[in-house]
């Protein structure tokens, strides 16, 4: 089984970009279907109200439940105060099976972090090259689960990402999906030095070809067992003690 962790669907409202204007999913299902990828995480593209937006999401993903996951995507600022309400909503309405956070709305709450804690959620933060950030997190939280995407930097900031090999490597329940890097030497030291049970697929499709993110899985010429826990075991091993209530928002 392949799983891709890391993808946006639906409308943003920002217009600023395609990141907070529009996710569609009509190109990415034509791609991942020739990757050969079963399973997307989906979850909302940038937007002021990421409320109404994880109900658009759920009305997608409920649509095809063989075919997608749901994450709940929350300002940890703006939705202070109600981050439990969204994420029970999330799980118990929508089936959602994660939360999604990004530091170009606002840093990681506990709020969030303890939200993820009682519904035995992992969380997919873009700390944006903020890496020292998450030694912080993830000592405070050693029983939540942290996925770093773009390990550690969309920008393409070496630093950065060089400096993430460290918490990749030293914390359990630090994680990292490998959408958009391109140093590969990097990708290789994360594999040698942190191992394959720290890395996800993932695409941050729609905008990026899946198979393009694939194929740097498979440039590191893992065994079998490795290769199986990069596509999809690693992934269902986070999820596997959320409580979900399936409800149809077809």
């Amino acid at each position: 089984m392949i799983i891709d962790c890391h993808c946006h669907a639906g409308k943003g409202d920002g217009l600023t970009g395609p990141w907070d204007t529009d996710a569609p999913l009509n190109n990415y299902n034509k791609w991942a279907a020739e990757a050969g990828i079963d399973k997307t995480v989906l979850f909302a593209a940038f937007n002021s109200d990421f409320s109404r937006a994880n109900y658009e999401v759920a009305k997608i993903v409920n649509a095809a439940p063989e075919k997608y996951f749901g994450f709940a995507f929350v300002n940890a600022t703006k939705d202070a105060g109600r981050i439990y309400q969204m994420v029970n909503t999330a799980v118990k309405d929508y089936g959602f099976c994660g939360i999604k956070v990004h530091r170009y709305y606002s840093g990681i709450s506990r709020e969030v972090c303890e939200a993820a804690r009682k519904y035995h959620l992992p969380i997919l933060y873009d700390v944006m090259g903020e890496i020292a950030q998450i030694d912080l997190f993830a000592t405070e939280y050693p029983d939540v689960s942290f996925i770093i995407p773009h390990f550690g930097s969309f920008a393409d900031d070496w630093k950065a990402q060089l400096a993430f090999l460290s918490p990749l490597e030293r914390f359990p329940n630090v994680y990292t999906d490998l959408s958009g890097v391109r140093r590969f030497d990097l990708i290789e030291s994360a594999y040698k030095r942190a191992g394959p049970g720290k890395i996800l697929f993932g695409s941050d499709g729609p905008w990026i070809h899946p198979g393009i993110e694939l194929a740097k899985i498979y440039a590191l010429h893992p065994d079998e067992n490795s290769l199986n826990k990069m596509l999809s075991r690693n992934f269902l091993k986070l999820i596997r003690n959320v409580q979900q209530k399936k409800l149809s928002y077809a």
